[in-house]
């Protein structure tokens, strides 16, 4: 994507179509200019319950997202979707349209896997939080925390082998030297301790 600029009309318009076929957003995640207007929003299932155990519930899950934040204009740079929670790294311009979206979102979910799993009036969400992001060492610590949460959580042995995560989208088109650069400069230690025992 380096090159987009470059390429003929009919390249990138055949370039954005491959991109959406393997489910990335059409253009490579651009480097932040400010970073006080990132948040990393963080949504839980009620009690940590794996509501979203299957691939197809997460990859549902994760379309539902992205058409909602871009109808929202807020931008996704990073996510990972997990059976009982979720990260986004997003740039927010607005931060009274988040309450809304989440509830839509998990409004929609819930009533569709409630009639699905034959369970009415469960609930399925707790809430979401917000952080602000406050550096570029947080910015990207914060990128390396989302890869690494499935590896975290016990759910897989490489951020690269779980599909609900952006990680294969900064591969692509950053590569893996980039990454590893990147993990090595923001290491992610401690970050995020602590964040799942409460729900």
């Amino acid at each position: 994507m380096y090159n987009y600029r470059k390429l003929s009309k009919k390249q990138q318009e055949e370039l954005v179509a491959e991109r959406l076929a393997q489910g990335f957003p059409a253009h490579s995640p651009p480097h932040p200019l400010n970073f006080q207007t990132y948040y990393l929003l963080t949504a839980a299932c009620y009690q940590h319950q794996p509501h979203v155990s299957t691939v197809a519930r997460r990859q549902q899950l994760l379309d539902l997202i992205f058409e909602r934040f871009t109808e929202e204009k807020l931008e996704i740079r990073a996510w990972v979707i997990l059976p009982n929670h979720y990260h986004l790294l997003v740039f927010v311009n607005d931060f009274k349209k988040l309450g809304r979206l989440f509830n839509r979102i998990h409004g929609k979910i819930s009533r569709q896997w409630n009639q699905e799993d034959q369970q009415p009036g469960r609930k399925i969400w707790y809430r979401y939080t917000d952080r602000m992001i406050r550096s570029e060492r947080h910015y990207y610590t914060t990128l390396n925390y989302l890869h690494y949460n499935p590896v975290k959580h016990g759910h897989t042995t490489s951020p690269y082998n779980w599909e609900q995560s952006s990680v294969k989208w900064y591969l692509q088109d950053f590569g893996r030297d980039w990454l590893r650069d990147c993990w090595v400069r923001y290491p992610v230690r401690d970050y995020g301790t602590g964040w799942d025992d409460s729900s």
